[in-house]
């Protein structure tokens, strides 16, 4: 007897759910053959470190690879406040001087103890050429005005005054050994040696890197002995294994899953206010670029806050320029969007652009800036505009992005509860920064000149209003179009307790526990249960993963869309209809959505009845 179609896709996706809940299984086991306390932590990031020499870039990846391993002289708490890491103390002696106290009894990874001569020459380094990446801030460094009082007392200068405090905690300003990087430069820029609470195992390129518990760390000892930071590019993929349990902590949770994860009992979801933008960056120093009627043109055609709501969901907000409104010193003068898609037109015309040709928007496999760059083509659709979008891996996005051969780009600046202004404007915008973090070559005269006086200014009403000016200035030319403030959104399972995210770095050292898959199911029930629960898990996902892939299908077959297809980075289903209206693409998406939750809460509420009958059962 021949089964039908649903009853072989049924055993397919009961195949499927038991092969799952086998491997959930397997993995945990793996990890935690005991049971009790596990001894490795895995984090997930969403793209490889291009490199992990901490000069050579400011990259996200790279920084959250390093912060195990390297450490800065004073870091920021979760309030946002300056704290002593590696220096104890400091004063300041004159405006463009400060000495610094350093901690006593600090070894680096290679059994040598950090002195001040290792600061010295960190911070000359990260000053010199070999800082190309972190100039912007560590270039004002002045070395020739820097000098060792003793082995733990040291000066340290700067060309202009310079807001140095506020920027202590930045990649750029770590401590590494000078004996490593003068002994072979080569293998310290690819095999780190810090004074972290971990050190550097090795580096599976595109794939993970390994660490072990510093046994001598001179801070509070993390409670795992093994960390492991993989690359997992792809959201969907990190949002799978976190709920598996294969990863204990995933950095940039795609809008669309938050509260998947914060109704799954197995995970959880920490939210950090970023003062990070995300801006479309046009290629100023070419046509038709370098005409202010075009660049306008784009600005008034984009619906930035339709954007953030049907890419962000909730977790990101419009922002009219690069000071975000949780950072000193923002401009709330004009907080609205320019959107008006008839003077989009108006300007389109004015810059006598032929429509014809197309423009390349480039982006990295980032899941948000993908379907940010997948709902900018619809919007400029509207005004004749033809885009093609252009997806790259994240390293060989960055180098393309110093080439210059640029039209327009999705990128990102900031980082997470940064207060200081300067960080924001300076890098992407001063001339000086081209290509290295000015990736737009912008040059522009007047606002070279504001942004570097307001370096030079002492905190207070005149350095505000200039800072208010240069963003009334940036938004008046529309050098870039800022799209959204956006959260930093983490994943975590439940069995990672005490953990805590810093406001700009991640100290992975204040995971204070991490409980073995065993122990924390004990908490839910006995052994029969542990089994159901992790058996509903899968079968949760994957049910609507199934529902996703035949409703796909089934709108593919009607034919009711030129193109659709399932976005495999991101949320659970997307849909693309070439030439329709982005209020109508919204729509879609959101029913589909609001369909596959329904199916998951009556599944849910199917296996919750299963459970409760099962437990009278079994207590009788």
């Amino acid at each position: 007897m021949k089964r039908t179609g649903l009853a072989r896709a049924a055993a397919l996706l009961l195949a499927l759910v038991m092969m799952f809940t086998t491997l959930t299984a397997c993995g945990d086991k793996s990890q935690d053959p005991n049971g009790g306390k596990k001894d490795t932590l895995v984090v997930a990031l969403n793209g490889d470190p291009p490199t992990l020499d901490p000069h050579a870039s400011s990259n996200s990846t790279s920084v959250n690879n390093l912060n195990p391993v390297y450490e800065t002289l004073y870091r920021y708490d979760q309030n946002g406040d300056l704290q002593p890491l590696l220096a104890e103390s400091y004063e300041r002696i004159d405006e463009t001087t400060w000495r610094f106290h350093l901690r006593q009894g600090v070894k680096f990874h290679n059994g040598e103890e950090m002195k001040a001569s290792d600061v010295l020459y960190s911070f000359t380094r990260a000053a010199g050429p070999d800082g190309a990446k972190v100039s912007y801030i560590m270039g004002y460094i002045d070395p020739e005005n820097c000098k060792v009082e003793d082995d733990y007392t040291i000066v340290i200068a700067t060309k202009d005054p310079f807001p140095l405090l506020g920027y202590l905690p930045y990649i750029g300003a770590v401590v590494v050994s000078e004996k490593e990087f003068t002994t072979d430069i080569e293998h310290a820029k690819t095999h780190p040696v810090g004074t972290g609470p971990f050190k550097f195992v090795s580096w599976d390129k595109n794939d993970k890197c390994v660490y072990i518990r510093n046994e001598e760390y001179w801070g509070e000892k993390p409670a795992y002995e093994n960390l492991v930071i993989r690359t997992i590019v792809e959201a969907n993929s990190r949002v799978i294994e976190l709920e598996a349990g294969t990863v204990d902590i995933i950095f940039e949770v795609p809008a669309n899953d938050v509260s998947r994860l914060t109704d799954n009992p197995d995970t959880d979801v920490v939210r950090n206010l970023s003062t990070t933008f995300v801006y479309l960056g046009m290629n100023n120093s070419k046509a038709p670029f370098n005409d202010p009627n075009f660049r306008l043109a784009i600005d008034y055609a984009i619906d930035q806050n339709a954007l953030a709501e049907s890419v962000y969901r909730g977790i990101a907000q419009f922002t009219p320029g690069p000071v975000t409104p949780n950072m000193k010193y923002f401009d709330d003068s004009d907080v609205t969007d320019r959107y008006d898609v008839e003077k989009a037109k108006e300007l389109l015309a004015a810059s006598g652009y032929d429509t014809s040709k197309p423009l390349h928007l480039w982006t990295s496999e980032n899941t948000a800036r993908v379907n940010t760059c997948t709902v900018i083509q619809q919007m400029l659709a509207e005004i004749g505009l033809d885009i093609k979008i252009d997806v790259y891996e994240a390293g060989t996005y960055f180098d393309l992005l110093e080439s210059g051969d640029q039209d327009f780009f999705i990128n990102g600046w900031g980082a997470v509860g940064f207060p200081e202004p300067d960080n924001n404007i300076y890098g992407p915008y001063h001339s000086a920064q081209i290509p290295v973090n000015n990736s737009m070559f912008l040059r522009d005269d007047k606002l070279d000149e504001m942004l570097t006086k307001q370096r030079a200014m002492e905190d207070g009403p005149e350095r505000e209003a200039l800072v208010k000016d240069i963003q009334k200035y940036m938004r008046e030319n529309c050098f870039c179009i800022c799209l959204v403030n956006t959260e930093q959104v983490m994943g975590i399972r439940s069995n990672v307790k005490n953990f805590k995210r810093f406001l700009l770095t991640c100290l992975l050292i204040e995971v204070r526990e991490l409980i073995g898959t065993q122990q924390y199911f004990a908490t839910l029930g006995n052994s029969f249960m542990t089994g159901l629960v992790t058996f509903v898990h899968s079968s949760l996902h994957l049910t609507s993963f199934y529902c996703c892939i035949k409703t796909a299908f089934f709108f593919y077959r009607k034919e009711e869309f030129p193109c659709l297809f399932s976005d495999g980075y991101s949320q659970v289903f997307n849909i693309i209809r070439t030439g329709s209206r982005v209020n109508h693409l919204i729509k879609v998406r959101l029913f589909f959505q609001q369909q596959l939750l329904i199916a998951r809460h009556t599944f849910r509420e199917f296996i919750r009845n299963r459970i409760r009958f099962v437990e009278r059962a079994h207590s009788h």
